[in-house]
């Protein structure tokens, strides 16, 4: 495999845990990045991107999934959340599902493209756009099984507004998990190319913070 397939792997990867991180993080009341969320949703819009480099915009948009995968596939086991890792791996579960069904395929591409209507009149990130988003989760990939269980503080997951923006954020994880197929990323891939990802998301971290 090449050097440049599993660069590629390692930003669908990052982008898919950088989604995840992003979910917990709102679940959790704790702050979020505006620059990770707004990378997440434009790999959602993204869908036919000149290169794999391009998805998410700008690569600095991706150093909380890059820092993520480093943490999860990393040597040091402390660093690790099995949360994430339970997530990530139930969303390329759910992803490979996905790809086998065109009718829901085609009503998830529907659904993109109303919400990228509303970008005629809102910024990306604006709960008009996130709602949209989220509604097309909620139709679609929120009806297989197993379903994405978050856990977090009861408050916080009944407000509506955290709900759509983790329900969008959820189908930017299952955007990142097609990548990740595309780029000949596997379940297995995970444990046999373990090495190679975190050198390249290594790599890619220094190039995001214009490391020499």
């Amino acid at each position: 495999m090449s050097k440049l397939q599993i660069r590629n792997q390692a930003i669908a990867l990052a982008g898919l845990f950088q989604a995840v991180k992003l979910v917990q993080q709102v679940a959790g009341g704790q702050n979020r990045d505006a620059a990770a969320v707004k990378a997440c949703l434009t790999g959602v819009f993204n869908t036919e991107p000149a290169a794999a480099d391009s998805v998410f915009g700008e690569l600095p948009g991706l150093r909380l999934g890059l820092e993520t995968l480093l943490e999860q596939l990393g040597p040091e086991r402390a660093a690790r959340d099995m949360d994430i890792t339970r997530h990530a791996i139930t969303l390329l579960y759910l992803e490979r599902k996905l790809s086998g069904n065109r009718d829901m395929l085609d009503r998830i591409r529907a659904g993109i493209d109303r919400a990228r209507e509303q970008m005629a009149f809102f910024d990306m990130t604006h709960g008009a756009v996130i709602g949209g988003l989220a509604e097309c989760y909620r139709q679609t990939v929120s009806t297989l099984q197993p379903r994405v269980m978050i856990s977090g503080e009861p408050v916080i997951l009944e407000n509506p507004d955290n709900q759509n923006l983790i329900r969008a954020l959820l189908l930017a994880a299952i955007r990142a998990a097609v990548l990740w197929r595309q780029c000949g990323g596997r379940r297995l891939s995970l444990f046999l190319r373990r090495g190679a990802l975190v050198e390249a998301a290594s790599g890619l971290l220094e190039a995001s913070r214009g490391t020499p």
